[in-house]
Protein backbone atom coordinates (compact mmCIF):
# COMPACT_ATOMS: atom_id res chain seq x y z
CA UNK A 1 0.00 0.00 0.00
CA UNK A 2 1.40 3.18 -1.06
CA UNK A 3 1.87 5.30 2.04
CA UNK A 4 0.76 9.03 2.48
CA UNK A 5 2.49 11.89 4.23
CA UNK A 6 0.96 15.36 5.43
CA UNK A 7 3.07 17.73 4.80
CA UNK A 8 2.67 19.82 7.98
CA UNK A 9 4.16 16.31 9.32
CA UNK A 10 6.80 16.13 7.17
CA UNK A 11 8.17 19.87 7.81
CA UNK A 12 7.64 19.01 11.55
CA UNK A 13 10.08 15.81 10.94
CA UNK A 14 12.15 17.86 9.20
CA UNK A 15 13.04 20.25 12.06
CA UNK A 16 13.52 17.47 14.68
CA UNK A 17 16.04 15.60 12.54
CA UNK A 18 17.80 17.73 10.07
CA UNK A 19 21.45 16.81 9.88
CA UNK A 20 23.55 17.97 7.19
CA UNK A 21 25.40 14.85 6.42
CA UNK A 22 27.24 16.15 3.22
CA UNK A 23 30.15 14.18 2.44
CA UNK A 24 30.84 9.86 3.16
CA UNK A 25 34.28 8.60 3.63
CA UNK A 26 35.52 12.31 2.50
CA UNK A 27 34.17 11.64 -0.56
CA UNK A 28 31.89 14.56 -2.26
CA UNK A 29 28.72 12.73 -3.76
CA UNK A 30 26.36 14.49 -5.68
CA UNK A 31 22.82 12.55 -4.83
CA UNK A 32 19.43 12.86 -6.73
CA UNK A 33 16.49 10.79 -7.26
CA UNK A 34 14.61 9.52 -10.94
CA UNK A 35 11.23 8.47 -9.80
CA UNK A 36 10.50 7.54 -13.63
CA UNK A 37 13.22 4.98 -13.69
CA UNK A 38 16.17 4.60 -15.83
CA UNK A 39 15.90 2.26 -18.51
CA UNK A 40 19.19 2.07 -20.19
CA UNK A 41 22.89 3.62 -19.75
CA UNK A 42 23.44 3.13 -23.25
CA UNK A 43 23.35 6.38 -25.51
CA UNK A 44 21.46 4.56 -28.48
CA UNK A 45 18.49 4.64 -26.43
CA UNK A 46 18.84 8.01 -24.74
CA UNK A 47 15.22 9.06 -25.43
CA UNK A 48 13.34 10.27 -21.97
CA UNK A 49 14.64 13.02 -19.94
CA UNK A 50 16.06 10.80 -17.16
CA UNK A 51 18.58 8.85 -19.42
CA UNK A 52 19.69 11.54 -21.17
CA UNK A 53 21.14 12.95 -18.24
CA UNK A 54 22.24 10.05 -17.36
CA UNK A 55 23.92 9.32 -20.40
CA UNK A 56 25.36 12.46 -20.20
CA UNK A 57 27.70 11.85 -17.07
CA UNK A 58 29.08 8.87 -19.40
CA UNK A 59 29.57 10.13 -22.48
CA UNK A 60 30.50 12.77 -24.99
CA UNK A 61 29.51 13.48 -28.54
CA UNK A 62 31.43 16.11 -31.04
CA UNK A 63 29.75 19.47 -29.59
CA UNK A 64 27.94 20.43 -27.01
CA UNK A 65 25.99 23.10 -26.14
CA UNK A 66 26.24 25.77 -22.98
CA UNK A 67 23.64 27.28 -21.21
CA UNK A 68 22.87 29.76 -23.59
CA UNK A 69 22.50 26.82 -26.06
CA UNK A 70 25.50 27.90 -27.89
CA UNK A 71 27.47 24.91 -30.05
CA UNK A 72 30.95 24.59 -28.46
CA UNK A 73 33.74 22.15 -28.83
CA UNK A 74 33.62 18.57 -27.35
CA UNK A 75 35.87 15.71 -28.20
CA UNK A 76 36.10 17.70 -31.58
CA UNK A 77 38.29 20.62 -30.99
CA UNK A 78 37.06 22.13 -34.25
CA UNK A 79 35.17 22.18 -37.16
CA UNK A 80 34.55 23.38 -41.11
CA UNK A 81 31.36 23.38 -42.79
CA UNK A 82 32.05 22.55 -47.08
CA UNK A 83 30.40 21.84 -50.11
CA UNK A 84 27.89 24.80 -49.42
CA UNK A 85 26.78 23.11 -46.45
CA UNK A 86 26.92 19.29 -47.36
CA UNK A 87 29.86 18.56 -45.63
CA UNK A 88 30.74 18.56 -41.88
CA UNK A 89 34.45 17.97 -41.24
CA UNK A 90 35.81 17.44 -37.43
CA UNK A 91 39.01 17.65 -35.78
CA UNK A 92 39.04 15.87 -32.90
CA UNK A 93 41.11 16.51 -29.58
CA UNK A 94 44.39 13.79 -29.59
CA UNK A 95 44.57 11.79 -26.26
CA UNK A 96 40.94 11.50 -25.06
CA UNK A 97 40.53 7.90 -23.66
CA UNK A 98 37.78 5.64 -23.12
CA UNK A 99 37.06 4.76 -19.62
CA UNK A 100 38.84 1.82 -18.92
CA UNK A 101 37.03 -1.75 -19.27
CA UNK A 102 37.87 -5.30 -19.49
CA UNK A 103 36.21 -4.96 -22.98
CA UNK A 104 39.97 -3.68 -23.71
CA UNK A 105 41.91 -6.09 -22.44
CA UNK A 106 42.96 -6.87 -19.13
CA UNK A 107 40.91 -3.86 -17.39
CA UNK A 108 42.93 -1.09 -20.10
CA UNK A 109 42.01 1.44 -22.35
CA UNK A 110 42.47 2.89 -25.63
CA UNK A 111 42.62 6.71 -27.48
CA UNK A 112 38.86 7.86 -29.28
CA UNK A 113 40.08 8.14 -32.71
CA UNK A 114 37.33 9.24 -36.07
CA UNK A 115 36.30 5.49 -36.47
CA UNK A 116 34.84 5.02 -33.11
CA UNK A 117 32.36 7.93 -34.85
CA UNK A 118 31.93 5.97 -37.84
CA UNK A 119 30.75 2.92 -35.98
CA UNK A 120 28.74 4.93 -33.52
CA UNK A 121 26.66 6.71 -36.16
CA UNK A 122 26.33 3.51 -38.13
CA UNK A 123 25.14 1.70 -35.16
CA UNK A 124 22.20 4.03 -34.39
CA UNK A 125 20.65 3.25 -37.68
CA UNK A 126 21.65 -0.75 -37.46
CA UNK A 127 17.97 -2.42 -37.50
CA UNK A 128 19.15 -5.03 -35.44
CA UNK A 129 19.93 -2.21 -32.67
CA UNK A 130 16.11 -0.63 -32.92
CA UNK A 131 17.65 2.21 -31.79
CA UNK A 132 15.15 4.91 -31.25
CA UNK A 133 17.58 7.86 -32.13
CA UNK A 134 17.86 6.72 -35.24
CA UNK A 135 16.08 9.37 -37.51
CA UNK A 136 18.95 11.95 -35.68
CA UNK A 137 21.09 10.48 -38.98
CA UNK A 138 18.36 10.68 -41.41
CA UNK A 139 20.12 13.78 -43.16
CA UNK A 140 23.33 11.78 -43.42
CA UNK A 141 23.51 10.67 -47.01
CA UNK A 142 24.27 6.49 -47.60
CA UNK A 143 26.24 4.59 -49.36
CA UNK A 144 24.12 0.97 -49.67
CA UNK A 145 23.26 0.40 -45.97
CA UNK A 146 26.34 2.29 -44.42
CA UNK A 147 26.45 6.35 -43.87
CA UNK A 148 28.81 8.26 -46.30
CA UNK A 149 31.67 8.75 -43.60
CA UNK A 150 35.05 8.70 -43.93
CA UNK A 151 37.56 8.91 -41.22
CA UNK A 152 40.43 11.05 -43.42
CA UNK A 153 42.82 9.86 -40.51
CA UNK A 154 43.01 9.24 -36.85
CA UNK A 155 41.43 12.41 -35.64
CA UNK A 156 39.57 14.05 -38.65
CA UNK A 157 36.20 12.93 -39.62
CA UNK A 158 33.92 13.93 -42.78
CA UNK A 159 29.96 13.83 -42.71
CA UNK A 160 28.60 14.00 -46.07
CA UNK A 161 24.91 15.08 -45.57
CA UNK A 162 22.05 14.33 -48.62
CA UNK A 163 21.54 18.29 -48.67
CA UNK A 164 22.88 21.85 -46.60
CA UNK A 165 21.01 21.20 -43.33
CA UNK A 166 21.91 23.68 -41.04
CA UNK A 167 20.30 22.49 -37.55
CA UNK A 168 22.66 18.87 -38.13
CA UNK A 169 25.13 21.01 -35.46
CA UNK A 170 22.32 21.10 -32.89
CA UNK A 171 21.37 17.60 -33.91
CA UNK A 172 24.77 15.95 -33.01
CA UNK A 173 25.18 17.87 -29.86
CA UNK A 174 21.95 15.18 -29.16
CA UNK A 175 22.99 12.25 -26.30
CA UNK A 176 22.62 10.07 -29.31
CA UNK A 177 25.57 11.05 -31.24
CA UNK A 178 27.98 10.35 -28.25
CA UNK A 179 30.80 8.20 -28.99
CA UNK A 180 30.94 4.48 -28.21
CA UNK A 181 34.03 1.59 -28.56
CA UNK A 182 33.30 -1.26 -30.82
CA UNK A 183 34.95 -3.11 -28.66
CA UNK A 184 33.11 -2.86 -25.10
CA UNK A 185 29.61 -3.05 -27.62
CA UNK A 186 30.69 -6.24 -29.06
CA UNK A 187 32.17 -7.82 -25.25
CA UNK A 188 28.80 -6.79 -23.43
CA UNK A 189 26.07 -7.25 -26.19
CA UNK A 190 22.88 -6.63 -25.54
CA UNK A 191 24.08 -6.01 -21.67
CA UNK A 192 26.05 -2.77 -22.77
CA UNK A 193 23.26 -0.75 -21.53
CA UNK A 194 23.99 -1.55 -17.84
CA UNK A 195 27.88 -1.56 -18.83
CA UNK A 196 28.46 1.82 -19.96
CA UNK A 197 32.00 2.78 -21.49
CA UNK A 198 32.75 6.04 -22.66
CA UNK A 199 34.55 9.20 -22.22
CA UNK A 200 32.38 11.30 -20.01
CA UNK A 201 33.41 13.21 -16.85
CA UNK A 202 32.27 9.88 -15.03
CA UNK A 203 32.38 6.23 -15.20
CA UNK A 204 29.80 3.27 -13.89
CA UNK A 205 30.50 1.70 -10.59
CA UNK A 206 26.78 0.07 -10.41
CA UNK A 207 23.37 -0.09 -11.27
CA UNK A 208 21.22 -2.50 -9.06
CA UNK A 209 17.62 -1.11 -11.48
CA UNK A 210 14.87 0.64 -9.33
CA UNK A 211 17.32 0.76 -6.16
CA UNK A 212 20.53 2.56 -7.12
CA UNK A 213 23.08 3.94 -9.76
CA UNK A 214 26.40 5.06 -8.85
CA UNK A 215 28.84 6.56 -10.88
CA UNK A 216 32.60 7.62 -10.03
CA UNK A 217 34.78 10.73 -10.69
CA UNK A 218 36.52 9.61 -14.35
CA UNK A 219 40.10 10.94 -13.25
CA UNK A 220 41.77 10.68 -16.55
CA UNK A 221 38.97 13.46 -18.23
CA UNK A 222 40.18 15.49 -20.92
CA UNK A 223 38.27 18.73 -20.49
CA UNK A 224 39.15 21.75 -17.53
CA UNK A 225 37.75 24.73 -16.27
CA UNK A 226 38.78 27.87 -17.20
CA UNK A 227 41.56 28.43 -14.68
CA UNK A 228 42.97 24.82 -15.92
CA UNK A 229 42.17 22.39 -13.18
CA UNK A 230 40.47 18.91 -14.03
CA UNK A 231 36.89 18.48 -14.28
CA UNK A 232 34.40 17.59 -12.74
CA UNK A 233 34.69 18.46 -9.52
CA UNK A 234 32.92 16.01 -7.25
CA UNK A 235 34.12 12.35 -6.34
CA UNK A 236 30.76 10.62 -7.30
CA UNK A 237 27.29 10.82 -8.03
CA UNK A 238 24.36 8.62 -6.39
CA UNK A 239 20.93 8.05 -8.30
CA UNK A 240 17.98 6.80 -5.93
CA UNK A 241 14.84 5.72 -7.68
CA UNK A 242 12.12 6.45 -5.17
CA UNK A 243 8.81 6.68 -6.97
CA UNK A 244 6.79 8.40 -4.06
CA UNK A 245 7.64 12.03 -4.68
CA UNK A 246 6.72 12.78 -0.41
CA UNK A 247 9.15 10.46 0.31
CA UNK A 248 11.78 12.58 -2.04
CA UNK A 249 10.58 15.63 -0.62
CA UNK A 250 11.18 14.58 2.36
CA UNK A 251 14.24 13.33 1.90
CA UNK A 252 15.68 16.49 0.18
CA UNK A 253 14.71 18.49 3.42
CA UNK A 254 16.43 16.37 5.70
CA UNK A 255 19.35 16.86 2.86
CA UNK A 256 19.99 13.26 2.18
CA UNK A 257 19.32 14.92 -1.54
CA UNK A 258 20.74 17.24 -3.23
CA UNK A 259 18.13 18.49 -6.00
CA UNK A 260 15.25 18.17 -7.27
CA UNK A 261 13.65 19.23 -10.34
CA UNK A 262 10.03 20.28 -11.57
CA UNK A 263 6.54 20.33 -10.22
CA UNK A 264 5.74 16.79 -9.54
CA UNK A 265 4.48 16.32 -6.44
CA UNK A 266 2.63 18.03 -3.20
CA UNK A 267 5.73 19.94 -2.57
CA UNK A 268 5.11 22.59 -5.15
CA UNK A 269 3.03 24.18 -2.98
CA UNK A 270 4.82 24.08 0.27
CA UNK A 271 7.68 25.40 -1.70
CA UNK A 272 6.29 27.93 -4.03
CA UNK A 273 4.20 30.71 -3.56
CA UNK A 274 1.56 31.64 -6.41
CA UNK A 275 3.67 33.74 -7.96
CA UNK A 276 6.09 31.80 -8.61
CA UNK A 277 8.59 32.57 -5.95
CA UNK A 278 10.79 30.61 -3.16
CA UNK A 279 8.50 30.59 0.36
CA UNK A 280 10.95 33.21 2.72
CA UNK A 281 11.23 30.25 5.61
CA UNK A 282 13.16 28.46 2.66
CA UNK A 283 15.39 31.32 1.64
CA UNK A 284 18.41 30.20 3.60
CA UNK A 285 17.71 26.48 3.16
CA UNK A 286 17.30 25.85 -0.26
CA UNK A 287 18.45 27.31 -3.34
CA UNK A 288 15.80 27.86 -6.09
CA UNK A 289 16.20 28.58 -10.13
CA UNK A 290 14.51 28.64 -13.23
CA UNK A 291 15.42 29.20 -17.05
CA UNK A 292 13.03 28.89 -19.77
CA UNK A 293 12.69 25.27 -21.42
CA UNK A 294 11.79 24.45 -25.13
CA UNK A 295 8.52 22.95 -24.24
CA UNK A 296 5.93 24.69 -25.64
CA UNK A 297 2.58 23.37 -24.42
CA UNK A 298 -0.03 23.76 -26.73
CA UNK A 299 -3.84 22.98 -28.03
CA UNK A 300 -4.01 21.99 -31.79
CA UNK A 301 -6.84 21.58 -34.62
CA UNK A 302 -6.83 19.09 -37.23
CA UNK A 303 -7.50 21.38 -39.97
CA UNK A 304 -7.45 19.09 -42.83
CA UNK A 305 -9.49 20.56 -45.28
CA UNK A 306 -10.99 16.53 -45.82
CA UNK A 307 -11.93 16.42 -41.81
CA UNK A 308 -14.45 19.52 -41.44
CA UNK A 309 -12.26 21.49 -39.98
CA UNK A 310 -12.94 23.71 -37.25
CA UNK A 311 -13.84 27.64 -38.96
CA UNK A 312 -10.49 29.27 -39.05
CA UNK A 313 -12.26 32.47 -36.86
CA UNK A 314 -13.78 30.10 -34.00
CA UNK A 315 -9.75 28.69 -34.28
CA UNK A 316 -8.68 32.49 -33.59
CA UNK A 317 -11.78 32.71 -30.92
CA UNK A 318 -11.12 30.55 -28.99
CA UNK A 319 -6.48 31.88 -28.63
CA UNK A 320 -7.87 35.08 -27.78
CA UNK A 321 -10.75 34.21 -25.17
CA UNK A 322 -8.89 33.06 -21.94
CA UNK A 323 -5.74 34.55 -19.83
CA UNK A 324 -2.52 32.81 -19.79
CA UNK A 325 -1.29 34.42 -16.82
CA UNK A 326 -4.04 33.77 -14.67
CA UNK A 327 -3.68 30.23 -15.69
CA UNK A 328 -0.04 29.82 -14.88
CA UNK A 329 -0.85 31.59 -11.62
CA UNK A 330 -3.44 29.21 -10.37
CA UNK A 331 -2.76 26.07 -11.61
CA UNK A 332 1.33 25.83 -12.00
CA UNK A 333 2.29 28.17 -9.24
CA UNK A 334 3.30 31.07 -11.86
CA UNK A 335 6.26 28.73 -12.95
CA UNK A 336 5.14 28.97 -17.05
CA UNK A 337 6.01 32.32 -20.07
CA UNK A 338 2.04 32.73 -21.65
CA UNK A 339 2.08 32.18 -24.69
CA UNK A 340 1.35 35.69 -25.79
CA UNK A 341 3.94 35.49 -29.08
CA UNK A 342 4.71 32.33 -31.38
CA UNK A 343 4.66 28.85 -31.53
CA UNK A 344 8.73 28.90 -30.76
CA UNK A 345 9.83 29.13 -27.11
CA UNK A 346 10.90 31.75 -25.42
CA UNK A 347 15.01 31.07 -24.65
CA UNK A 348 15.38 29.03 -28.64
CA UNK A 349 16.89 31.60 -31.02
CA UNK A 350 13.98 32.26 -33.28
CA UNK A 351 12.05 32.75 -30.70
CA UNK A 352 10.87 37.12 -30.94
CA UNK A 353 8.95 39.51 -28.99
CA UNK A 354 7.50 40.94 -31.61
CA UNK A 355 5.61 37.87 -33.18
CA UNK A 356 1.84 39.58 -33.13
CA UNK A 357 0.57 36.72 -31.18
CA UNK A 358 -2.90 36.26 -29.09
CA UNK A 359 -3.62 37.92 -25.79
CA UNK A 360 -7.19 37.91 -23.75
CA UNK A 361 -9.25 40.04 -25.44
CA UNK A 362 -13.06 39.30 -25.64
CA UNK A 363 -14.31 41.96 -27.69
CA UNK A 364 -11.80 40.10 -30.38
CA UNK A 365 -13.71 36.91 -29.21
CA UNK A 366 -17.64 38.29 -30.29
CA UNK A 367 -16.39 39.93 -33.07
CA UNK A 368 -14.89 37.00 -34.77
CA UNK A 369 -17.62 34.78 -33.32
CA UNK A 370 -20.28 36.93 -35.35
CA UNK A 371 -17.93 36.94 -38.35
CA UNK A 372 -18.44 33.01 -38.26
CA UNK A 373 -21.74 33.24 -38.05
CA UNK A 374 -22.21 32.57 -34.67
CA UNK A 375 -23.02 35.78 -32.72
CA UNK A 376 -22.52 35.23 -28.97
CA UNK A 377 -21.62 31.46 -29.43
CA UNK A 378 -25.43 30.53 -30.99
CA UNK A 379 -25.77 27.89 -33.15
CA UNK A 380 -21.97 26.83 -32.46
CA UNK A 381 -21.66 22.96 -31.97
CA UNK A 382 -20.29 21.84 -29.21
CA UNK A 383 -16.38 21.15 -29.56
CA UNK A 384 -14.41 18.23 -27.95
CA UNK A 385 -11.09 18.89 -26.34
CA UNK A 386 -9.28 15.15 -26.13
CA UNK A 387 -6.79 15.34 -23.17
CA UNK A 388 -5.40 13.43 -20.40
CA UNK A 389 -5.89 13.33 -16.32
CA UNK A 390 -2.53 14.96 -16.30
CA UNK A 391 -3.75 18.37 -18.24
CA UNK A 392 -7.58 18.06 -17.15
CA UNK A 393 -7.51 20.96 -14.96
CA UNK A 394 -5.92 23.25 -17.82
CA UNK A 395 -8.46 22.01 -20.14
CA UNK A 396 -11.29 22.25 -17.71
CA UNK A 397 -10.00 26.22 -17.07
CA UNK A 398 -9.99 26.88 -20.97
CA UNK A 399 -13.51 24.99 -21.16
CA UNK A 400 -14.75 27.54 -18.11
CA UNK A 401 -13.27 30.13 -20.12
CA UNK A 402 -14.79 29.88 -23.24
CA UNK A 403 -18.51 29.11 -21.63
CA UNK A 404 -18.14 32.89 -20.59
CA UNK A 405 -18.80 33.63 -24.80
CA UNK A 406 -21.18 30.97 -25.68
CA UNK A 407 -18.88 28.29 -26.86
CA UNK A 408 -19.02 25.31 -25.36
CA UNK A 409 -16.07 23.00 -24.81
CA UNK A 410 -16.62 19.51 -24.11
CA UNK A 411 -12.91 17.59 -22.74
CA UNK A 412 -12.74 14.52 -22.84
CA UNK A 413 -10.22 12.54 -21.03
CA UNK A 414 -8.21 9.32 -22.20
CA UNK A 415 -5.30 7.13 -21.24
CA UNK A 416 -1.82 9.30 -22.97
CA UNK A 417 -0.74 5.87 -24.93
CA UNK A 418 -4.51 6.02 -26.43
CA UNK A 419 -4.79 10.01 -26.82
CA UNK A 420 -1.43 9.83 -28.82
CA UNK A 421 -2.68 7.25 -30.43
CA UNK A 422 -5.76 8.99 -31.88
CA UNK A 423 -4.04 12.60 -32.20
CA UNK A 424 -1.50 10.54 -34.62
CA UNK A 425 -4.17 8.90 -36.55
CA UNK A 426 -6.53 11.91 -37.18
CA UNK A 427 -9.15 10.77 -35.02
CA UNK A 428 -9.31 14.07 -32.72
CA UNK A 429 -10.22 17.42 -34.25
CA UNK A 430 -8.95 19.46 -30.79
CA UNK A 431 -6.21 18.08 -28.83
CA UNK A 432 -3.98 18.89 -26.20
CA UNK A 433 -0.26 18.62 -27.16
CA UNK A 434 3.48 19.55 -26.11
CA UNK A 435 6.33 19.90 -27.71
CA UNK A 436 10.07 19.48 -26.36
CA UNK A 437 13.01 20.73 -28.38
CA UNK A 438 15.19 17.36 -29.84
CA UNK A 439 17.53 19.68 -30.57
CA UNK A 440 18.05 23.54 -30.09
CA UNK A 441 17.32 24.94 -33.15
CA UNK A 442 13.88 26.75 -34.02
CA UNK A 443 13.19 24.33 -37.30
CA UNK A 444 12.90 20.92 -34.74
CA UNK A 445 9.46 23.34 -33.77
CA UNK A 446 8.69 24.74 -37.56
CA UNK A 447 8.65 20.88 -39.02
CA UNK A 448 5.04 20.65 -36.87
CA UNK A 449 3.50 22.70 -39.58
CA UNK A 450 6.01 21.25 -42.72
CA UNK A 451 3.17 19.59 -44.91
CA UNK A 452 5.78 16.72 -45.74
CA UNK A 453 5.39 15.68 -42.21
CA UNK A 454 1.61 14.75 -41.96
CA UNK A 455 0.73 12.82 -38.88
CA UNK A 456 1.27 9.20 -38.85
CA UNK A 457 4.59 9.63 -40.91
CA UNK A 458 5.76 12.74 -39.18
CA UNK A 459 4.67 15.39 -36.76
CA UNK A 460 2.18 17.40 -38.13
CA UNK A 461 -0.62 16.38 -36.20
CA UNK A 462 -2.50 19.49 -37.56
CA UNK A 463 -2.05 18.71 -41.07
CA UNK A 464 -1.43 22.16 -41.67
CA UNK A 465 -1.00 22.99 -44.85
CA UNK A 466 1.11 26.34 -46.95
CA UNK A 467 2.88 27.10 -49.77
CA UNK A 468 4.29 29.83 -48.52
CA UNK A 469 5.07 28.03 -45.27
CA UNK A 470 7.06 25.14 -47.30
CA UNK A 471 9.06 27.73 -49.25
CA UNK A 472 10.29 29.84 -46.38
CA UNK A 473 11.23 26.72 -44.65
CA UNK A 474 13.05 24.94 -47.63
CA UNK A 475 14.91 28.44 -48.14
CA UNK A 476 15.83 28.94 -44.09
CA UNK A 477 17.47 25.31 -44.82
CA UNK A 478 19.43 26.55 -47.72
CA UNK A 479 20.55 29.58 -45.57
CA UNK A 480 23.89 29.39 -44.35
CA UNK A 481 23.85 33.19 -42.70
CA UNK A 482 22.67 32.35 -39.42
CA UNK A 483 20.22 35.87 -39.16
CA UNK A 484 19.13 35.29 -42.56
CA UNK A 485 17.25 32.00 -41.74
CA UNK A 486 16.15 33.52 -38.01
CA UNK A 487 14.18 35.57 -40.41
CA UNK A 488 12.48 33.03 -42.06
CA UNK A 489 12.14 31.18 -39.16
CA UNK A 490 10.26 34.27 -38.06
CA UNK A 491 7.99 34.76 -40.91
CA UNK A 492 6.85 31.27 -40.44
CA UNK A 493 6.16 31.15 -36.95
CA UNK A 494 3.71 34.46 -37.72
CA UNK A 495 1.94 32.88 -40.78
CA UNK A 496 1.89 30.14 -38.59
CA UNK A 497 -0.16 32.13 -35.84
CA UNK A 498 -2.16 33.87 -38.07
CA UNK A 499 -3.72 30.93 -39.16
CA UNK A 500 -4.00 29.16 -35.69
CA UNK A 501 -4.26 26.08 -36.26
CA UNK A 502 -2.81 25.80 -32.73
CA UNK A 503 -3.50 27.59 -29.15
CA UNK A 504 0.19 28.11 -27.81
CA UNK A 505 -0.41 27.55 -23.63
CA UNK A 506 2.76 28.49 -22.28
CA UNK A 507 6.36 28.11 -22.98
CA UNK A 508 7.41 25.81 -19.83
CA UNK A 509 10.39 26.65 -17.59
CA UNK A 510 13.11 24.51 -16.22
CA UNK A 511 12.58 24.34 -12.52
CA UNK A 512 15.45 23.08 -9.95
CA UNK A 513 15.53 23.16 -6.28
CA UNK A 514 19.29 22.51 -4.56
CA UNK A 515 20.93 22.60 -1.18
CA UNK A 516 22.67 25.73 -0.44
CA UNK A 517 25.96 23.59 -0.72
CA UNK A 518 25.99 22.82 -4.15
CA UNK A 519 27.18 25.15 -6.58
CA UNK A 520 28.07 25.14 -10.53
CA UNK A 521 24.55 23.06 -11.16
CA UNK A 522 23.22 25.51 -13.46
CA UNK A 523 20.29 25.57 -15.68
CA UNK A 524 19.80 25.06 -19.31
CA UNK A 525 16.66 25.50 -21.69
CA UNK A 526 17.02 21.80 -22.84
CA UNK A 527 16.33 20.95 -18.55
CA UNK A 528 19.99 18.57 -19.13
CA UNK A 529 21.52 18.11 -15.97
CA UNK A 530 25.19 18.73 -16.27
CA UNK A 531 27.62 17.96 -12.95
CA UNK A 532 30.69 18.52 -14.43
CA UNK A 533 31.06 21.71 -13.28
CA UNK A 534 29.17 21.07 -9.89
CA UNK A 535 30.75 21.14 -6.43
CA UNK A 536 29.90 20.36 -2.82
CA UNK A 537 31.02 21.75 0.15
CA UNK A 538 30.58 20.88 3.60
CA UNK A 539 28.64 23.65 5.77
Amino acid sequence: MKRKYCLPLIIIGFLASCQTKQRYDGKSIFRYNVSDGITSLDPAFSRSIDNVSAVNQLFNGLVQTDENLNLKPCLASSWEVLDSGRTYRFYLKKGVTFHKSIAFGIVSTRELVAEDFIYSFNRLIDPEVISPGKWVMNEVEKVGTKLNLKAIDDYTLDIHLNRPFPPFLGILSMQYCSAVPKEAVEFYGSNFRANPIGTGPFTFQYWKENTKLVLLRNDDYFEEDAMGNNLPYLDAVSITFIKDLEVTFLKFLKKELDYLTGLKGSYKDELLTSDGKLRKKYNDKVIFTTSPYLNTEYLGFLVDETKQPIPKEIRRAINFGFEREKMLKYLRSGIGIPANQGFIPKGLPGFSENTKGYSYQPDSVRLLLEKAGYPNGRGLPPISLSTTAQYLDICEYLQSQMASFGINIKVEVNQAATNNELIANSKVGFFRKSWVADYPDAENYLSLFKSQNFSPNGPNYTHFKSEQFDAWYNQALEETNDSIRLTYYQRMDGLVISEAPVVPLFYDEAVRFSQPTISGLGVNPMNLLVLKFAKKSTE
